[in-house]
């Protein structure tokens, strides 16, 4: 049985400030005090908002990827399709059709929800929203925001284990959906 005075606790906010908010990048200060009565006047938080990503995979058994450079790491990555849930949508599942249109040119029928996780929950509030898509097809050309030159592939189902555990996969997001989807696949 555990001991509830050692038991982990909330901690309280006693002041909170927006420092930067912009429309890409939101900073917000906190003067939070810990359970055991330390103040902290300085704990900074980004205030992100929530994203999906999907697991699309195609009738024939290929898993649709994205290649994209992405500035803030300096590289060029391969990626689940996925992205911001915007201010309009209410359905995390809505962004992910509309996502998975946008970044490939796919779609399906059918997004099956797989699970709700955090991302950092030590400085980021943001939750990412997993989704396989079974019988993804193209129906349409890439619809890419001006700062996105994305590069669709298409990868056989059984290369995807060892694309993710020889590092060819390596933003974590994408790991985990891959191998979580690969566990409820069967693969």
């Amino acid at each position: 049985m555990s001991d509830k005075s050692k038991a982990p606790q909330p901690w309280k906010i006693r002041k909170s400030a927006m420092v930067v908010n912009e429309k890409w990048y939101k900073l917000r200060r906190d003067e939070v005090e810990l359970p055991n009565g330390h103040v902290m006047d300085d704990y900074y938080v980004s205030v992100r908002p929530n994203v999906v990503l999907v697991f699309p995979l195609t009738e024939d058994g290929h898993v649709i990827f994205v290649r994209q450079y992405k500035h803030a790491a300096g590289n060029i990555f391969i990626e689940l399709p996925g992205g911001v849930i915007d201010d309009h949508e209410t359905e995390p599942l809505e962004a992910a059709h509309r996502e998975l249109l946008e970044e490939t040119g796919y779609t399906c029928d059918h997004l099956e929800p797989l699970l709700e996780v955090i991302d950092n929950p030590t400085k980021d509030t943001n939750k990412i929203y997993y989704f396989i898509a079974r019988n993804a097809c193209q129906v349409a050309e890439q619809d890419l925001d001006i700062s996105e030159h994305i590069e669709v592939l298409k990868v056989p189902l059984q290369e995807v284990e060892s694309m993710v555990t020889s590092g060819k996969i390596n933003v974590a997001g994408s790991i985990a959906l891959c191998l979580l989807a690969l566990r409820k696949l069967g693969v």
